[in-house]
């Protein structure tokens, strides 16, 4: 029995995650799920890659807000609007993720002040408003109008239990699920099963395994201390688990319907083709 045993969402891009017990499925991601971004002056995208300590700002959800604290500043938060409303004449950014430019909304010159004073340079924070779709690489899309969010490519990534079970048996210290910041965690089946998934539902919400998910530095990244901690769990994964030249762990996926999902539901596999 296959059982979805974790959720999470990533309100800003490459910052805390936030773990639910219920989840609203959109086309481009669940709700709120990479919906925010730190861009620098040129508009490109910040992440744990080049910017480790971005892990040491944690995200909640707090009513109708998106509220944002710092480990290091105790005491300070700032709060956004889950639903930003911007007016016609609000002057649109260019912000780049990879080869993708997206219209966006700077959320609040305040905000982006804040933040720019921890991590000492200019940033921006911006919000993906409804109007912009981000396609799916069409190689690995269902459908022409497949779209994402601010996330690296694909609106979902899936891992099993036993995945990270198997990995870190090989390891000499354990690592948590957070170093590869899935939106859906399952348990039952066996070791990398996700790697095999296509058409599949969890509960009621019908989904498409696209392509086995690509891994790079931001795995190394120590999630609670904000640094690079060695090379682990690539190294270990190089010897294992690659595609040609790449790395790999988890399943991306793209969801075929809307719907809720929650803990405790199942993932029932189909054969269709």
């Amino acid at each position: 029995m296959l059982q979805l045993s974790e959720i999470w969402i990533y309100p800003i891009k490459s910052l805390g995650g936030i773990s639910l017990d219920a989840a609203t499925v959109l086309h481009r991601g669940l709700e709120h799920d990479r919906r925010w971004m730190l861009v620098d002056e040129d508009g490109v995208f910040l992440s744990q890659r080049t910017t480790p300590k971005l892990a040491l700002f944690n995200t909640a959800i707090n009513g109708d807000y998106l509220q944002i604290t710092h480990k290091s500043h105790e005491g300070e938060r700032v709060e956004v609007p889950l639903f930003p409303k911007f007016n016609l004449d609000d002057e649109k950014l260019t912000a780049v993720v990879w080869e993708d430019s997206i219209e966006s909304y700077e959320v609040d010159t305040t905000v982006s002040e804040w933040f720019s004073a921890i991590l000492n340079r200019k940033v921006r924070l911006v919000y993906m408003p409804e109007d912009s779709a981000r396609k799916v690489d069409p190689k690995f899309a269902l459908t022409a109008n497949d779209i994402t969010s601010f996330s690296d490519g694909y609106p979902y990534l899936i891992i099993g239990q036993l995945s990270l079970d198997d990995l870190n048996a090989r390891m000499s210290a354990p690592i948590t699920i957070k170093r590869f910041r899935p939106n859906f965690v399952f348990t039952g089946g066996t070791a990398y099963q996700e790697e095999t998934f296509k058409h599949f539902k969890i509960g009621s919400v019908s989904f498409f395994g696209t392509n086995a998910c690509e891994r790079c530095v931001l795995t190394t990244v120590d999630p609670e201390k904000g640094v690079i901690a060695g090379k682990e769990p690539l190294f270990t994964l190089s010897k294992y688990k690659r595609s040609g030249k790449n790395v790999i762990f988890g399943q991306n996926v793209i969801a075929k319907n809307l719907g809720n999902i929650q803990l405790g539901d199942l993932i029932t596999l189909s054969n269709e083709n």
